[in-house]
């Protein structure tokens, strides 16, 4: 057992030759341990700082570029070693392709033990200025100023910011005319300690085909003083601006966006167009933050489930419906499964919207509405699966089995639950024939991935 020789604040030099899948450098010690180095790059021969010291492995800082890797490139964000919304803006774009590329190839080998085709991944037209959603925590500062921004990394503390490179540059002026509004009015901050005070987030959507915008405030309460006076301001200054909503959030929780929405402009949502179809945007719905990525992702995951009109579809995780709405005029028959009610609700009326009469959407734990779907003679010839990160359990995947589809598309946000239940499938005599990475969320971690099975 190697014993460890490393300690806080020593200095050493080492060469990073790796990326784990938060995005940090990792390097070695001459004997062997493992150093991880948020904002590093492979290629860097660095001067590091050890910070944190655990038992087999070591977190470190660079203090001085010895050599600089090739895949470097000049940081764009001002506060971009502060924030915790990326971590990839010290390197090029082409760069943070390769290692997403990569993740999701190793994690399939590693994990599943599986050869399977996996396609270059599909990167992003334009890496910033795409996000449709934005949330910015509230606070204040010693002097009582109003502090919005983003979270630091891994903490709740306030990074102040007026810009952010991966929003559209129209929430840069919002948020200089709700900052202004809030500071003009004097209104008390939330507190996550006290549980005290009233606004805890400025909370914007955007629906990039239809040009319209909803701001929400979120608060610790019921209202919110002058509001006419917030109306008028955003009128005045964002002519966007369709819908201004109050979201009540009293309760002493991380969770952002509670479930009671007032509006004190306009309806409750906005609508936007993806892939030909419109959809209702509320401040509670899932909506992908990447519009043209996301209609990437959902062509692909319409190409692997290849529908010719006469099967049944079954959308397991079905949000608000959006994937399996853009398929529905391909098959016969469209079944969605959501344990979130409101997003069923939403996924109801997305149907209704469109003019879509062949879908039916049920609330439900997604692995007992699938072995309820199986006991009521339910046989789909394409299951597509887009679950949270968590990945599936391991009783769905068997009943997915015992209903026998011809296909089964999984939409992944995760490659190490997404290669474990690869495994799985496979034992169940599933096959993936092919893999396609997508990247939705550039400059960050994060990496989605479209999957075809294929029944044995």
């Amino acid at each position: 057992m190697r014993v460890m020789t490393l300690k806080k604040n020593d200095k050493l030099i080492i060469d990073i030759t790796g990326m784990t899948s938060e995005g940090y450098g990792v390097g070695k010690s001459e004997d062997g341990v493992a150093i991880f180095v948020p904002n590093s790059a492979v290629g860097d021969r660095a001067e590091v700082l050890i910070v944190k010291v655990l038992k087999n492995y070591c977190f470190g800082k660079v203090i001085n570029l010895v050599v600089p890797s090739g895949d470097r490139c000049e940081i764009d964000c001002p506060v971009f070693l502060k924030c915790g919304g990326c971590c990839y803006r010290h390197i090029t774009y082409d760069a943070e392709l390769k290692i997403k590329e990569q993740k999701v190839r190793d994690a399939v080998a590693r994990i599943a033990g599986l050869d399977v085709k996996i396609n270059p991944i599909v990167g992003a037209e334009n890496p910033n200025n795409y996000r449709n959603k934005a949330q910015f925590p509230l606070a204040k500062d010693k002097d009582g100023n109003i502090l919005m921004g983003f979270y630091g990394f891994h903490s709740h503390r306030v990074v102040d910011t007026d810009t952010c490179l991966l929003q559209p540059e129209i929430f840069d002026r919002i948020m200089a005319v709700v900052k202004d509004f809030l500071e003009r009015i004097n209104q008390s901050v939330y507190d996550e300690i006290t549980h005290k005070g009233l606004l805890r987030h400025l909370y914007i959507r955007y629906g990039e085909k239809t040009g319209e915008i909803m701001v929400c405030l979120v608060v610790n309460g019921d209202k919110i003083k002058c509001q006419e006076e917030l109306v008028n301001s955003l009128k005045e200054n964002i002519p966007k601006v369709k819908s201004v909503v109050i979201n009540s959030n009293k309760e002493k929780t991380n969770v952002i966006i509670g479930t009671k929405n007032r509006s004190i402009l306009g309806e409750e949502y906005i609508v936007d167009n993806l892939c030909g179809l419109n959809f209702r945007i509320s401040p509670n719905s899932f909506y992908q933050v990447n519009h043209s990525q996301a209609e990437k992702l959902y062509k692909k995951a319409k190409e692997y489930a290849d529908l010719i009109g006469e099967e049944t579809l079954v959308d397991l995780y079905c949000g608000t419906g959006t994937i399996g709405l853009t398929m529905a005029k391909d098959c016969k028959k469209l079944v969605g499964v959501e344990i979130v009610p409101q997003a069923i609700k939403d996924a109801k009326l997305n149907a209704e919207i469109n003019g879509i009469k062949n879908a039916e959407f049920i609330c439900g734990d997604a692995t007992k509405c699938a072995e309820k779907l199986k006991n009521e003679g339910i046989k789909p010839d394409v299951v597509v699966v887009d679950p949270p990160r968590k990945g599936l359990t391991r009783g769905l995947i068997e009943t997915i089995k015992e209903m026998s589809p011809k296909r089964v598309v999984y939409v992944s946000c995760d490659p190490g639950t997404l290669s474990r239940d690869l495994k799985i499938f496979e034992e169940n005599k599933y096959s993936p024939k092919e893999l396609t990475p997508i990247d939705l969320f550039p400059r960050t971690s994060h990496v989605e991935t479209v999957v075809l099975m294929s029944r044995v």
